[in-house]
């Protein structure tokens, strides 16, 4: 069959548009804008404007054209070198002109633990900056736990390390196990509900989170962030003891105690009754001598005393001073004595005075007191009048009489 242009019905798209369609597929990826490429550096060649390279699989069946503007060059990890395994940062750009797209770089990290470091770092400072890892928010362990829980794999060595631990350090120590994973995937969230369930049942006083050393890979589960949030928030003070001692992790950074192995968290956790018997001891000596030396030397003070009271001798000042009371004593009894003396005479004689104005005597010598019968005393005669009422009173007894006559002149004188 032949066929002809005439017969032909299509639109035909221009390279620029096939360019600028292809430009808006890529690069309105979302999962192109940021991403993370692995690769063997095939090539890389230093520019003015930066510097360009070539990712390849390590079979050579794919290559990635990259490229590392002259500005972010100073913020690489590492320059991509021609041989070595890289994990590159960066967006998929495409390049109308050479109809061609490439990486464009900001981060360059060596393979493999590069990546994780990356990662990392980036958590760490985010987690930081909340303040997870700041030394006032740690809890002080408490000093004698009665009941400890462990967050650790069953399975593991660590476990049987550390429950020989407590046991010889503190035999009869109440030792509760919250069960988890402790490598791989599921790792995270296992060791995040084990720690949950220990702070839901609320019996133990401390938390040890423990595993035993491994490869960097086994031990990435301790840098997830839900790990770390689980200790953050966790109700009762926790310890790590995670890996080796040149190990780290996110999870020592926010514990409030760390130490480099499960066995050395449990000995940090808590005392050997040996050494606790032992300081007992060493207290009980100190507290002896300093008893005797506060003895030693109030007993050198009390013979200060005494030599001090020997030579002031107490006895004589006291029967020196009973002799003076004594002495004023008798003295102040014969001034009351002549004083009650005086004071008697005194009342005698003021006694016998008084007598002699007292007017029953006067009426007991024949004289008679003479009243109206208003009860005043008649002291001139002419104040009474014939028929009037008079008392007279004498030394022993009284009458009523009549006035009849009234004589103003005394006949005593005459």
């Amino acid at each position: 069959m032949v066929m002809t242009t005439d017969t032909l019905d299509f639109k035909a798209v221009s390279v620029a548009g096939v360019t600028e369609y292809i430009q808006l597929l890529l690069e309105g990826d979302e999962h192109l804008r940021n991403i993370w490429v692995i690769g063997e550096v095939s090539s890389a060649r230093q520019h003015g404007s930066g510097c360009f390279f070539s990712l390849q699989e390590a079979d050579g069946s794919a290559t990635l054209s990259a490229v590392v503007w002259r500005s972010q060059l100073p913020k690489l990890s590492v320059m991509p070198t021609v041989g070595e395994q890289v994990v590159v940062l960066g967006q998929l750009k495409v390049y109308p002109k050479r109809g061609s797209y490439q990486l464009t770089t900001w981060q360059v990290l060596p393979a493999g633990a590069g990546l994780h470091a990356l990662r990392y770092r980036q958590l760490r400072n985010r987690l930081a900056s909340e303040g997870l890892f700041d030394t006032a928010r740690k809890r002080s362990l408490p000093t004698l736990p009665t009941c400890i829980a462990v967050v650790t794999s069953p399975q593991a060595a660590a476990w049987g390390d550390i429950q020989q631990t407590l046991t010889q350090r503190h035999p009869g120590l109440y030792v509760l196990l919250s069960p988890a994973i402790v490598q791989g995937e599921r790792a995270p969230s296992s060791i995040a509900r084990a720690i949950e369930r220990v702070g839901s049942d609320g019996r133990a006083d401390v938390l040890l989170l423990g595993r035993g050393g491994g490869a960097v890979e086994d031990l990435m589960c301790f840098d997830d962030e839900r790990v770390v949030r689980a200790i953050a928030t966790c109700p009762i003070p926790v310890i790590t003891g995670i890996g080796h001692e040149r190990d780290e992790s996110l999870a020592d950074l926010v514990a409030d105690a760390c130490a480099h192995t499960p066995t050395a968290a449990a000995e940090y956790i808590i005392p050997a009754l040996s050494e606790l018997q032992s300081a007992q001891a060493q207290r009980l000596q100190r507290l002896t001598q300093a008893a005797g030396a506060q003895l030693y030397q109030h007993k050198q003070r009390l013979q200060q005393l005494y030599l001090r009271l020997q030579r002031l001798q107490p006895e004589s000042q006291l029967e020196q001073a009973q002799q003076a009371h004594q002495w004023q004593t008798q003295r102040l009894i014969q001034a009351l004595t002549q004083r009650l003396k005086t004071t008697h005479h005194q009342h005698q004689l003021l006694t016998e005075k008084l007598g002699t104005l007292d007017p029953t005597a006067v009426l007991k010598r024949g004289y008679a007191l003479v009243r109206e019968t208003s009860g005043n005393v008649v002291h001139q005669a002419n104040t009474l009048a014939p028929g009037d009422r008079i008392t007279v009173q004498f030394g022993q007894g009284q009458i009523e009489a009549d006035v009849l006559t009234v004589t103003e002149k005394s006949h005593i004188n005459e």
